[in-house]
């Protein structure tokens, strides 16, 4: 028969288990991107992972303007790229805030008007700029369907998000050059596939002189600055409005192109 002390810290050890899984099960349920994960998520297996992934190449690559099947490029071959990500943000104090927190970057969640309104050298004012210059929206971009980790799921979803700052920051346009020179970029920065993908397929969308100019100039750059950058994913842009443009580029040790 089980001694009255030992039923006790049985007891005890019973109610601990229960507090740790009903603690990291409330903190699961509220996950902030738990909702939008629910609700966008595919289960797939291997087999359909692969057959997807040969399906949006060859798409993509015809048609490198079909971001659905760009985004789902990304989303069946980003794996160890994603794991990647997530580890360097990991080891930011920025980068794991943001993890922590998941932001998503839409026209809910940010007030345009009010970025349309800061002086000419902020963040917030060069974002807007782009957005209004190219006449693209942050909603523009396709929920992830198809990563089955909540984490990396949401990590996919904030390199989409930022893909426009990136431009903003890097002084692109979204023209064939500014996209393909952003891919390279973003390749080396965050190792996804797909980006390599763009970047070596990219160029065949060019004219002669763009393509030209782009290994003259351009890719040099990018793989220049996306080594010696700091990195993007780490940055929580939706703090730093107010930031000077220049002193942001400082900091992330980003030079302008220049062409002679």
């Amino acid at each position: 028969m089980m001694k009255l002390s030992n039923l006790n810290k049985f007891n005890k050890s019973f109610v601990r288990l229960g507090r740790n899984y009903v603690s990291k099960s409330t903190s699961f349920t509220h996950d902030p991107y738990k909702v939008s994960f629910d609700k966008h998520h595919i289960p797939i297996n291997n087999f359909q992972r692969v057959l997807l992934s040969i399906g949006s190449a060859a798409v993509a690559v015809m048609n490198p303007y079909r971001a659905d099947m760009v985004a789902c490029l990304g989303e069946t071959t980003g794996g160890y790229a994603l794991e990647y990500i997530t580890s360097q943000m990991e080891k930011s104090e920025e980068g794991s805030q943001i993890l922590e927190e998941k932001p998503r970057i839409n026209s809910r969640t940010l007030d345009l008007d009010r970025l349309r309104k800061m002086p000419d050298d902020t963040l917030g004012k060069t974002y807007i700029n782009f957005l209004d210059d190219n006449k693209v929206t942050p909603d523009s971009r396709d929920p992830v369907r198809f990563v089955e980790d909540i984490q990396l799921a949401y990590v996919m979803q904030r390199y989409r998000e930022i893909h426009d700052f990136a431009h903003a920051i890097l002084g692109m346009n979204i023209s064939i050059l500014g996209e393909i020179t952003i891919k390279w970029f973003e390749a080396v920065q965050n190792k996804l596939p797909m980006c390599y993908a763009g970047g070596i397929f990219g160029p065949l969308q060019m004219n002669q002189k763009e393509r030209k100019d782009f290994l003259k100039y351009n890719l040099p750059w990018a793989l220049e600055t996306g080594r010696n950058g700091g990195f993007l994913m780490n940055v929580y842009f939706e703090k730093r409005w107010e930031q000077p443009i220049h002193d942001l580029r400082k900091e992330l040790n980003i030079k302008p192109l220049v062409i002679k």
